[in-house]
């Protein structure tokens, strides 16, 4: 990528459990030679030693708004998030039924260019960390994008398993970086 002066394109992949964000981040940012941020939240949990409280999903999401300061900094044509704080923002919610107000504002004030939601169209994988499969998945991932949708961010759905799914959201985001 062509280093600039201006502010990175930031893309959020985002979508319920075991959808492939991670691995889909990883990979798009290999293909357009661009830095990414992993999910945070994911090494925070297993890193703890006691199941998480309101207070570590509360570090959690100011990590992810230090982390989004700090992508709005680099001289990059784009900069790739695995996940960020509209699923922490729904995690709080529906966890806790609670949300600091800095948080909707913070997503409110980001400019985000576009978020690829990874659509449940590929198998829930269990492990340690993971709380949401089956219908609580398919209904957190239409949660997550009517979020999106009032916050008035354009998104695109990602679908296709394997290196099918990357190879759809490289095409998706060619399209979109013309």
């Amino acid at each position: 990528m062509t280093i600039t002066s201006h502010r990175p394109r930031i893309v959020v992949l985002t979508g319920a459990e075991s959808t492939g964000k991670s691995v889909l981040a990883e990979a798009l940012a290999r293909h357009f030679h661009a830095p990414w941020f992993q999910e945070f939240a994911r090494d925070y949990v297993q890193k703890i030693n006691h199941h998480y409280t309101i207070y570590d999903v509360l570090a959690i999401a100011k990590m992810q708004k230090t982390q989004m300061q700090a992508a709005l900094m680099l001289k990059s044509e784009i900069v790739f998030f695995d996940t960020w704080l509209v699923i922490t923002q729904i995690w709080l919610k529906m966890v806790y039924n609670t949300v600091p107000d800095w948080i909707p504002e913070m997503i409110k004030s980001t400019p985000i260019d576009l978020f690829l939601i990874c659509d449940t169209d590929i198998p829930w994988e269990p492990d340690p960390v993971r709380e949401n499969g089956g219908e609580m998945r398919i209904e957190l991932s239409k949660i997550y994008q009517k979020t999106i949708e009032a916050y008035g961010y354009p998104f695109m759905m990602v679908k296709g398993e394997g290196e099918n799914r990357t190879k759809n959201a490289i095409d998706l985001l060619n399209n979109f970086l013309l």
